[in-house]
């Protein structure tokens, strides 16, 4: 049974988020991503000023003359939400605010008429939500990652992106959300990539992020327990913790500062293109 602060907390982000989505995305989601979700329609003869990406070349060769594939755009498009719940990802607010991120994005999704779905992980696959229309659903999600009991603590993006290629078979686009501190997954980025729109959402505290200089720090792993030292004595040298990811398409998100602002650059940039 769900605990009434729970209730109260998703009762706050969709007020929050719900109004996020009609006051500053509206149009700017579905702009954003219009021409991901394409089907083929029909092959007809090449004309000048057509799109020389579409052109079949085996019908071209075939037939002696140019001819283009034509696409057109789905009705509806499907987003799922893969959200890491590993122990890290409850350091400081980061949490909240994966909390707070993915019901915006889930309620853009729904205002477009959009499916959503999610998949919940750790080093495992923790929970399958399949795609649907609704606001109950998005609720339903937003519940999920607020009160639902994993059952480890350590993060496998690895393990993540190779299962959700293959029970995944529709173009999606993808938020994958996460603090990242993973290793050896950059093979699975391009992998999914290539069939769907993946977007890295990096959820970051400030507090992880850099060393300060002339100290010596003694850590604890959220996830393993582990203890390491880490000597930072050179006076003129900060370590940067925080690690380059294998894409383009990345949306750095501090936890001590509004969210929203990073989403709307993102979507005014992939408007542009």
């Amino acid at each position: 049974m769900v605990s009434k602060e729970v209730i109260k907390k998703i009762k706050k982000i969709e007020i929050k988020s719900d109004n996020i989505a009609n006051t500053l995305f509206s149009g700017d989601y579905h702009s954003a991503f219009r021409g991901n979700g394409m089907e083929f329609q029909d092959i007809r003869e090449y004309y000048p000023g057509d799109d020389v990406r579409n052109i079949d070349w085996n019908v071209t060769a075939r037939q002696g003359k140019a001819y283009i594939k034509q696409y057109q755009e789905e009705r509806e498009m499907n987003m799922f939400l893969l959200v890491d719940m590993s122990k890290s990802n409850h350091f400081g607010k980061k949490k909240d605010i994966i909390a707070e991120l993915g019901a915006t994005l889930a309620f853009s999704a729904v205002k477009n008429n959009d499916k959503i779905g999610s998949i919940l992980f750790t080093d495992i696959i923790e929970k399958y939500i399949p795609s649907k229309k609704g606001k109950k659903h998005v609720l339903s999600i937003i519940e999920n990652i607020l009160d639902y009991k994993v059952k480890n603590n350590a993060t496998n993006i690895k393990e993540l992106l190779t299962y959700f290629n293959k029970v995944e078979k529709k173009r999606s686009i993808v938020f994958l959300i996460s603090d990242f501190l993973d290793k050896d997954y950059e093979r699975e980025i391009k992998m999914v990539s290539k069939k769907h729109d993946l977007i890295l959402v990096r959820i970051i505290d400030r507090a992880e992020e850099k060393l300060p200089k002339g100290a010596i720090f003694a850590f604890e792993d959220l996830e393993t327990g582990e203890e390491m030292i880490v000597e930072n004595i050179k006076k003129d040298k900060i370590i940067d913790l925080k690690k380059k990811l294998p894409s383009k398409n990345v949306i750095n998100v501090y936890t001590d500062e509004d969210y929203v602002k990073p989403l709307m650059l993102f979507f005014k940039k992939r408007r542009r293109r």
